[in-house]
C-alpha cells in the first residue's frame, strides 16, 4: 500500500450514546458530506470508531475550515496511511520533523493490533532515534513537545499524523429533533441559534416584521445573519410574520408599561401555532435572564403562561460579554450591530414593568379579540428557504 493522504475524524460526545451511536455517526457522516459537497474528489469510509475522508488529491488546507465548523465533530487530523512497514514509517516521521522546524518532539504510538511485532514503546524509541540521529537541533520533550508525531497501528495499515484540529464538539445538527427559533436582528438570537445547532437541534426560524415602522434593511439583516448560520446548518426555513397590525392594536388597548409583555405573549402564541403546524418540537429564544424588562423571571413566567409548548433559552445564564464574544467567533456580531431596528425596539417604552401581574395581563388580553387578529396574521405569514447559495420563497 502506498502513502495515502486522508483525514481522520474523531467523535466527541457521540461515543457516550450507546445503542444510538450508529444513528449519531451516520448523521454526522451525512452532515460532513453536505458541508464538503464542493470537493467532488473526496471519498468517505464511515466506521464505528472514526470517519475516514480520503482526499484523493484535494488540498487539505481547503477542506480544513469547513470541516472544523461541522457540529458533532471533536477533532480531526491530516494523516497518511502506510503499509505495515516500520522503516517506511520511520522515514516519513523524519520528513515530518524536518519540515516542521520544531525544536522539541514526542512520538505517541497506539497499537490496535497487538500482534504487530513491535510494542508501542519500541516503535516510539525506533522512530525517535532516527529523528535524533538525523537532526541535531531537535530534542525529545515528553511533557510539552512542540511537535507530536502520532502512529496508529491497525490490522491492515499504519496511520501517521501530527496535529489535531479542534472541531465544535456537540452533536450532529438534526439528530436531536427540530425547533422553531424566534430570531430578531440583535446579537442574542443568532448566538442562541448556534448553541442549539451545536446540541444537534435542526432549526426553523420565525421573525416578526412591522413595516413600514421597520426598514426593509431589517429583513436583509436577518437574511445575512441566517447565511452566517448556514455554515452550521446549510438549509434554514424562515417564517416572516407581518406583525404591524397586531402590534399597533397592542399599544392601543394596553398600558404602556405592559405593552412589551403583551407583545411577547402574542409572539409566543403565533410561534406556537407555527411550530405546531410544522412539527417543531419546541420553541427557542435568545433571552438572557434579567437582560431587559421582558426577561426577568417574573416577566418570563407571565409571558409564557398558557403556552403549552416547551421553550428553550440557551443563553439564560450568559452575560452580555459572553454572548458578544461568541457572536464575534461565529461572524454574526458585525451584522447584528447594523443600525436597523426590529419590531421589539421601534416603540419605546420608558418604564416597562419587570413584575407583571397575571390579573393585569388577563385584563389587557380581554380588551380585544386578539385571537381573530392572530388568525389573520397567521394566514399572511411568508415562508423562505435560506441556504448557502440561494433564498427560495414558498407558500405558507
Amino acid at each position: 500500500m502506498n502513502n495515502s493522504d486522508l483525514i481522520i475524524v474523531r467523535f466527541g460526545e457521540l461515543s457516550t450514546k450507546g445503542k444510538n451511536m450508529k444513528d449519531f455517526i451516520r448523521k454526522l457522516g451525512s452532515n460532513i458530506k453536505l458541508a464538503l459537497s464542493d470537493f467532488d474528489k473526496l471519498t468517505y469510509d464511515i466506521r464505528h470508531d472514526h470517519i475516514y475522508i480520503n482526499l484523493n488529491g484535494t488540498n487539505f488546507d481547503l477542506v480544513k475550515k469547513p470541516l472544523s465548523l461541522v457540529p458533532g465533530l471533536l477533532s480531526f487530523s491530516h494523516a497518511h496511511a502506510f503499509e505495515r512497514n516500520l522503516d517506511v514509517v520511520k522515514q516519513f516521521a523524519l520528513e515530518m520533523a524536518l519540515k516542521s522546524n520544531k525544536k522539541t518532539f514526542k512520538v505517541f504510538t497506539k497499537r490496535s493490533d497487538k500482534l504487530f511485532p513491535y510494542t508501542s514503546d519500541q516503535i516510539n524509541r525506533e522512530v525517535a532515534s532516527v529523528i535524533l540521529n538525523k537532526i541535531d537541533s531537535i530534542k525529545v520533550d515528553v511533557h510539552n513537545p512542540e511537535l507530536e508525531i502520532h502512529i496508529n497501528v491497525r490490522e491492515d495499515v499504519i496511520y501517521v499524523y501530527a496535529d489535531k484540529v479542534d472541531g465544535l464538539g456537540g452533536y450532529p445538527v438534526g439528530i436531536a429533533g427540530k425547533a422553531l427559533m424566534l430570531i430578531s436582528g440583535g446579537i442574542d438570537s443568532p448566538v442562541a441559534s448556534f448553541l442549539m445547532m451545536k446540541r444537534g437541534v435542526k432549526l426553523e426560524m420565525i421573525h416578526f416584521a412591522a413595516p413600514p415602522y421597520t426598514s426593509k434593511q431589517v429583513i436583509t439583516k436577518i437574511h445575512d445573519l441566517i447565511h452566517k448560520l448556514n455554515i452550521f446548518q446549510p438549509d434554514i426555513k424562515l417564517y416572516i410574520v407581518p406583525f404591524t397590525e397586531l402590534q399597533k392594536k397592542i399599544y392601543e388597548v394596553t398600558d404602556r408599561s405592559y405593552a412589551i409583555t403583551i407583545m411577547r405573549v402574542m409572539m409566543l402564541r403565533i410561534a406556537k401555532r407555527v411550530a405546531t403546524s410544522h412539527k417543531d418540537i419546541v420553541l427557542a429564544t435568545g433571552e438572557s435572564i434579567g437582560q431587559v424588562a421582558s426577561q426577568t423571571l417574573n416577566s418570563i413566567r407571565a409571558i409564557e403562561r398558557g403556552i403549552d409548548i416547551p421553550i428553550i433559552r440557551p443563553l439564560a445564564t450568559y452575560d452580555k460579554l459572553e454572548i458578544i464574544n461568541i457572536s464575534k467567533k461565529i461572524g454574526t456580531y458585525e451584522i447584528s450591530i447594523r443600525p436597523f431596528e426590529d419590531c421589539c425596539t421601534i416603540f419605546t417604552v420608558k418604564d416597562p414593568t419587570t413584575r407583571p401581574h397575571f390579573d393585569k395581563v388577563d385584563e389587557f388580553l380581554s380588551r380585544f379579540d386578539f385571537n381573530s387578529l392572530i388568525e389573520k396574521t397567521f394566514r399572511e405569514i411568508k415562508v423562505e428557504h435560506i441556504t448557502n447559495e440561494v433564498k427560495k420563497e414558498e407558500e405558507f
